[in-house]
């Protein structure tokens, strides 16, 4: 049972860039924990400089925005300009540059409503489309979750990573009435 009205979105900011970074490593701990390794590996992203610079840009980008349970910070959203190793979009547009919660509160639709707040922010900006990218490996349970939120998947790619085994995504579009 979902519990969404219990979630609160506050705008984020540059006191936020560790909030986004232990929300990532326990994201990923949960995920190494399971044997899927192939969206974000094994290490935490609180140990990569790659992905502190990352969160740091995030938090100070103003696109951040957190979801809140009891004054908690529960999950994260980051909108902005589409990555560069998609598409450019054939209309203006707020791309999903990042969507992470916490595992401990898995089942209360916290990524789903924090997509429901981007799509609010994009209509708030006049905006007809919402785009995302994720992990498109493995089971593609990931790609699933984004399309029960409303979302169709359309482009699949890979981003080639030096040393590494090459990442397959999913592009995927909601239309916004």
């Amino acid at each position: 049972m979902t519990d969404q009205q219990s979630i609160t979105i506050r705008p984020g900011g540059p006191d936020d860039a560790a909030t986004v970074l232990r929300l990532l490593d326990g994201a990923t701990a949960w995920l190494a924990a399971r044997g899927r390794t192939g969206q974000w590996g094994t290490e935490p992203a609180s140990t990569d400089p790659r992905r502190i610079a990352q969160a740091d840009g995030w938090a100070s980008g103003g696109g951040l925005h957190l979801a809140m349970r009891d004054d908690r910070p529960v999950g994260t959203l980051v909108v902005g300009a589409a990555s560069d190793y998609v598409p450019p979009a054939t209309e203006p547009e707020l791309y999903v540059r990042l969507l992470v919660t916490d595992r401990e509160h898995a089942g209360l639709g916290i990524g789903a409503r924090l997509l429901e707040h981007a799509a609010e922010l994009a209509r708030s900006r006049g905006l007809g489309l919402l785009r995302v990218d994720c992990y498109g490996g493995d089971d593609r349970a990931l790609v699933r979750f984004y399309e029960r939120c409303g979302f169709t998947a359309t482009d699949s790619f890979t981003v080639a990573r030096p040393g590494r085994d090459p990442w397959p995504g999913q592009l995927l579009v909601r239309r916004l009435g």
